[in-house]
């Protein structure tokens, strides 16, 4: 199925992006981790070639933690600095500046010699809609300073933000790619909230997330919603399973389609249903 949102303010906000990056020392990307590569938008890396690069895997607290493992080694040998946390919590950021100090130790020292001290680093934080990265900027603050929701398109500029004498971050809007080649990305993103709920059909990615969640999260499945099923059940059985276990249900015993596209949805994005990475 299809699935692509590509509102017109993120064609501006990628060109302002391409401005800004000239001032920009390190490039601070967050992914949500349970979809480390979908939620990577692939226009990063050309943006931010021969910049230092972070990458925080965000949301870990709703993700498999040896998937989450797996995948922040991947990251580090590609070259990249990385941290895996819960901006929500600040769980996993207390050490966010050592490690900013550490990827940029040679613009430092190249300062340092040429008498240049205390110049704040300038970091670019990017990521997809929904990704938590105004989340990530006020817990890393200690304050409000950027604006948060739980829908995507909430950030629709940049703006500075001075954290201490040490770090600058510049806050920019979530933008996606104009096209996913690939439907696995527009899934992955769809159900973990980065695409609006009105430009895709919810029924098709809810059957598409349990069929997945059935093969590879089975038990996490069947505690949740205290039903039994095979892996080789058809997913709408599945889900009739659940409206009655959740009496989700119209007169006449008839399954309500939209009450279980709702619960597990909510499920899912908030960790109720279990910890899963889909990548």
């Amino acid at each position: 199925m299809n699935f692509q949102w590509y509102p017109g303010h993120m064609t501006k906000a990628k060109r302002q992006m391409q401005e800004d990056i000239k001032l920009i020392d390190l490039v601070i990307e967050l992914v949500d981790a349970r979809i480390p590569l979908s939620s990577r938008n692939p226009d990063i890396d050309e943006l931010g070639k021969n910049k230092y690069r972070l990458i925080l895997m965000n949301k870990a607290d709703l993700a498999d933690k040896e998937r989450t493992r797996e995948w922040s080694a991947f990251f580090k040998e590609k070259g990249f600095f990385v941290v895996s946390l819960d901006a929500r919590s600040k769980s996993g950021m207390k050490n966010i500046t050592d490690i900013v100090m550490e990827a940029c130790k040679e613009k430092i020292e190249r300062d340092r010699k040429r008498g240049i001290k205390n110049r704040p680093v300038r970091a670019m934080v990017v990521g997809i809609p929904n990704v938590g990265k105004s989340t990530f900027i006020n817990s890393y603050a200690g304050k409000a300073c950027a604006k948060t929701g739980n829908k995507p398109g909430v950030t629709k500029g940049k703006q500075w933000i001075r954290l201490n004498k040490s770090v600058e971050l510049l806050d920019t809007p979530g933008i996606l790619w104009p096209k996913f080649e690939d439907p696995e990305v527009g899934f992955c993103l769809a159900v973990t909230g980065a695409i609006k709920e009105d430009v895709y059909d919810r029924e098709t990615a809810v059957e598409l997330l349990l069929e997945r969640l059935m093969h590879i999260y089975p038990e996490d499945l069947r505690v949740k919603y205290a039903i039994d099923f095979s892996e080789a059940e058809p997913v709408r059985e599945v889900m009739s399973k659940i409206a009655v276990a959740r009496g989700c249900l119209k007169a006449g015993g008839v399954l309500d389609i939209d009450k279980v596209i709702q619960l597990v949805l909510r499920d899912f994005r908030t960790g109720r249903l279990g910890r899963f990475t889909l990548d």
